[in-house]
C-alpha cells in the first residue's frame, strides 16, 4: 500500500469502513451504501477499470449522473491510480467525445449512446460496470501516489471556446475538502442533501468533505421538482443542503407556504456557485431564523476559499454585502493594481483579486499559456474585481464585466443588489453597453424581470435615492427571465447578445408583460376592492369566448366575511374527508366561484378562459388572485353541497374554479416555466 494512501480520500474511506461500518454513506431514492460496503465497491470497480487498461496517470472520463455508481467510479479511478474527469451528464455525445479526446482519456465510462462520436474511444457502460464489479477489497493499492500527483481534472463549463481542464493534485483535493469542513462546518452527524451536478467543483468539494467526515450524502438529480427536496428531507432526515441561489428561488416558488415548514428542518444550508443577493440574504435568514446560512465563494481553480456566515452578516449593514472571509492560516487574499502590484483597497479603490493556499490548482491541462497567465508563483490571479475591508472581501464583479462610465468604475453586482431590493423586481442583471451618445464610453443597462406591483417611475426614484448618478442604469429592459448557465449563474454574454438584438425586446408590450409577470397570490391585506373595480373584473370574465357562444357559466360572488370563512372551513373539512388536496387562502376580500352546466361539453374550457381574463384584469388594477379547484370534485359532497345550494349554484353545475381576490399582502412567487414544450412542425 502506498505510504500516501491513508492521506487520500479513498484511504480515509477505508478507515471509516471500520469505524462506521453500518452508517449510510451514499443514498439515492430507495438505495443506500454503507461505509462498510465502500471498500468492496471501490476495489471491485477499480478492478474493472484496470481490466480495460487503466494505469497510473491515465485519464478516465465519467458521466456524472447523480447516482452512487458515478461516485463509486470516481473513487475507483483514484484507487486504480488514474486521474478522474467527471463530465456533465447533460452534455451531448459530441461534446463528451471532444473532451475525452482533448484529455487523451484511456477510458470513457457512460451509459450515454456514443455510436456516432465514439470512434477511437474506449467506452464502457457505467451502470453495468457498477453492477458487475466483483469485490477485490483484500487487494492492496499497488500504485504509488504522491501529494503532487494529479488526482483529477475538472473541465470548466465556459460560455465560449472549449472547456478548460483544471488540474488538481492530491494535495489540492485534500485542502479543498479541508477548507470546506472548516469554513462550512461540515460534521460527521450531518445528513447532506446534494441536488447539484457532480461534475461541478461546488458539488464535488461538498461531496468530498462530507465523505471525509463520515457524514451521509443524499444524492438528488437537481432542483427541478421541489417536491423531491421535501421527500428526501423527510425520508432521510437531512440536516443540511448544498444549494445555488437561483435554485432557492425555484424551491421557494414551488413550495410557496410550505417552504418554511420544509426547510426549517435543515440546520445548515451552504450556498455556492454564485452569491446570494442582499435581498435573498435578508429574506432567507428571516424565514429560517434557526437555520445557519453560509455563502461560499470558490472556483474550479481554488475550491471553496472565502466563507461568509450570512446568519451573522445580516446583522451588519456593511458585512451583509460581503463575499466572504478567507480562512485563517489556510487562504490568503491580496488585491492588485493594473500593473500586478499589491495595493491597499477599499470600495472606491478596488483591484484584481489574487489568492494563495495549498488548495489552488496545478494548472490548466495542455494549456501552458493560460496557466502562466493565471498562476504567479504561489498565487492564483482571479478574474474578479474586489476590495478588502476589516478582513472581509467584497466583490464588484468579473474584471471584464466592470462598467467604465466616463472613467468611473461601476460594479454590476452593486447595481443588481440595489435594484433587487425593490419589491416590484423579481430578478435583474446589469451589463455594460456602448454609450449611444459617444460621451461616456460605456453605460449600465439593467435587465429586469418585473414582479407583482412593478411601477417603472417608482423604481427609477428608488434607484435615484440609493445609487450615485453615474451608477444609475441608463436603460431598463424588461424580459421574462434572466438567462443563466448550467449552474444557474447569470449568463451576461447572452444578455449582451439580447442587447445587440434589442429590437426583438420591443415585443414585450404591457399585455405580454402582464401575462409573464402574473402569479398566484394567496395572502391578502385588509384593503377593500371597490365595487366599480370588481365589476370590471367580472366583466372581463363574462366577455371571454365560450364554445358555440353558449355562455352557460355562472359567476357566484361572495363578499361577506362570515360567508368567506364558512366556505374556507367547510371546503377544508370536506376536502380532508374525501382525500382532495386543498391549499387555501388568507383574508381574501372576494371569492368568485365560476361554475358551468355539466351538459356543456366545453364547460371546463369556458370557465378556464373566463378565469384567465379575470386574473389578468385583476392584475391591471394591482389586485392579486389565485385559482383553486377543490370544489370541482366536491360539488355533491356534504357539507359543501348544502353551502353551495345556499349560494344558489345550480345542482347541475360543476364549480370549475374558486378564485380568491384581494390586494396582495406579499408579492407571491413566480414559478419556473418549462420552455421545452414547443414543437414546430414546419421548422428545421
Amino acid at each position: 500500500m502506498s505510504d500516501y494512501f491513508d492521506k487520500t480520500l479513498v484511504g480515509r474511506l477505508f478507515g471509516l469502513s471500520k469505524e462506521l461500518p453500518d452508517k449510510p454513506a451514499l443514498c439515492f431514492k430507495k438505495d443506500s451504501i454503507t461505509y462498510g460496503e465502500l471498500p468492496a465497491k471501490i476495489t471491485g470497480m477499480a478492478a474493472k477499470l484496470k481490466e480495460r487498461g487503466v494505469k497510473k496517470g491515465d485519464r478516465v472520463c465519467i458521466s456524472a449522473v447523480s447516482k452512487p455508481e458515478s461516485v463509486l467510479c470516481y473513487l475507483a479511478v483514484f484507487y486504480a491510480g488514474g486521474i478522474g474527469c467527471l463530465l456533465d451528464k447533460n452534455s451531448n455525445a459530441r461534446i463528451m467525445a471532444d473532451i475525452c479526446k482533448d484529455a487523451g482519456a484511456t477510458l470513457l465510462v457512460t451509459d450515454k449512446p456514443m455510436k456516432e462520436f465514439g470512434e477511437g474511444l474506449n467506452v464502457i457502460p457505467l451502470h453495468e460496470t457498477y453492477e458487475n464489479a466483483v469485490s477485490n477489497a483484500t487487494e492492496e493499492m499497488s500504485t504509488e501516489v504522491d501529494e503532487t500527483d494529479i488526482a483529477e481534472i475538472l473541465f470548466t463549463t465556459g460560455t465560449t471556446g472549449k472547456p478548460k481542464g483544471v488540474m488538481l493534485s492530491y494535495k489540492a483535493v485534500y485542502n479543498i475538502l479541508s477548507n470546506t469542513i472548516i469554513g462550512a462546518d461540515m460534521r460527521q452527524e450531518d445528513v447532506l442533501l446534494l441536488p447539484l451536478p457532480l461534475n461541478h467543483s461546488f458539488a464535488l468539494r461538498v461531496l468530498r468533505s462530507a465523505l471525509w467526515q463520515g457524514a451521509t450524502v443524499v444524492l438528488q438529480n437537481g432542483f427541478t421538482f421541489a417536491k423531491e427536496v421535501e421527500n428526501n428531507i423527510d425520508t432521510f432526515n437531512c440536516t443540511r443542503m448544498a444549494c445555488v441561489p437561483a435554485s432557492y428561488e425555484v424551491m421557494k416558488g414551488q413550495m410557496q407556504d410550505a417552504f418554511k415548514r420544509v426547510m426549517c428542518r435543515l440546520k445548515c444550508i451552504e450556498f455556492g456557485a454564485g452569491s446570494l443577493t442582499v435581498r435573498q440574504r435578508k429574506e432567507i435568514t428571516d424565514t429560517l431564523p434557526d437555520t445557519r446560512i453560509i455563502n461560499t465563494w470558490g472556483s474550479s481553480e481554488t475550491g471553496g476559499a472565502l466563507f461568509l456566515d450570512v446568519t451573522e452578516a445580516v446583522k451588519d449593514e456593511t458585512k451583509i454585502k460581503a463575499l466572504g472571509k478567507p480562512l485563517d492560516g489556510k487562504v490568503s487574499v491580496r488585491i492588485l493594481d493594473e500593473d500586478g502590484n499589491e495595493k491597499e483597497s477599499d470600495s472606491t479603490h478596488p483591484g484584481r483579486m489574487s489568492i494563495k493556499g495549498d488548495m489552488i490548482m496545478t494548472g490548466y491541462w495542455n494549456d501552458p499559456e493560460n496557466t502562466e497567465a493565471t498562476i504567479k508563483g504561489d498565487w492564483l490571479l482571479t478574474g474578479d474585481m474586489a476590495y478588502v475591508e476589516d478582513g472581509f472581501v467584497y466583490m464588484l464583479g468579473r474584471a471584464d464585466d466592470i462598467i467604465n462610465v466616463g472613467g468611473e468604475k461601476v460594479s454590476p453586482i452593486e447595481v443588481e443588489n440595489t435594484a433587487g431590493q425593490y419589491e416590484g423586481i423579481r430578478e435583474c442583471a446589469c451589463i455594460s453597453a456602448e454609450d449611444p451618445d459617444g460621451v461616456l464610453g460605456q453605460i449600465p443597462v439593467l435587465f429586469i424581470v418585473p414582479d407583482f406591483g412593478y411601477d417603472k417611475d417608482a423604481f427609477v426614484k428608488f434607484l435615484n435615492s440609493r445609487l450615485e448618478k453615474y451608477k444609475i442604469p441608463k436603460e431598463l429592459v424588461t424580459i421574462d427571465a434572466i438567462p443563466r448557465n448550467r449552474m444557474q449563474k447569470i449568463d451576461r454574454r447572452s444578455l449582451k447578445n439580447l442587447w445587440d438584438d434589442r429590437d426583438k425586446l420591443e415585443l414585450i408590450n404591457p399585455v405580454i408583460q402582464a401575462i409573464l409577470s402574473r402569479r398566484s397570490i394567496r395572502n391578502f391585506t385588509d384593503k377593500e376592492i371597490s365595487p366599480d373595480v370588481l365589476e370590471m373584473i367580472l366583466k372581463a370574465g363574462y366577455n371571454a369566448p365560450s364554445g358555440h357562444n353558449l355562455q352557460s357559466w355562472r359567476f357566484t360572488v361572495i363578499e361577506s366575511e362570515e360567508k368567506l370563512a364558512r366556505l374556507k372551513a367547510l371546503t377544508e373539512e370536506t376536502a380532508k374527508a374525501n382525500g382532495v388536496y386543498f391549499y387555501g387562502w388568507n383574508n381574501p376580500k372576494v371569492i368568485v366561484l365560476i361554475s358551468n352546466d355539466t351538459r356543456n361539453v366545453n364547460g371546463c374550457q369556458d370557465a378556464s378562459l373566463a378565469a384567465e381574463n379575470m386574473m389578468l384584469a385583476a392584475l391591471s388594477y394591482g389586485i392579486g388572485a389565485v385559482w383553486l379547484n377543490p370544489l370541482m370534485t366536491l360539488r355533491d359532497k356534504e357539507p359543501v353541497k348544502t353551502l353551495l345550494d345556499e349560494f344558489k349554484i345550480p345542482e347541475n353545475h360543476t364549480v370549475w374554479c374558486t378564485m380568491a381576490l384581494g390586494y396582495p399582502a406579499s408579492p407571491g412567487t413566480k414559478l419556473a416555466k418549462n420552455a421545452d414544450v414547443i414543437n414546430y412542425v414546419d421548422r428545421a
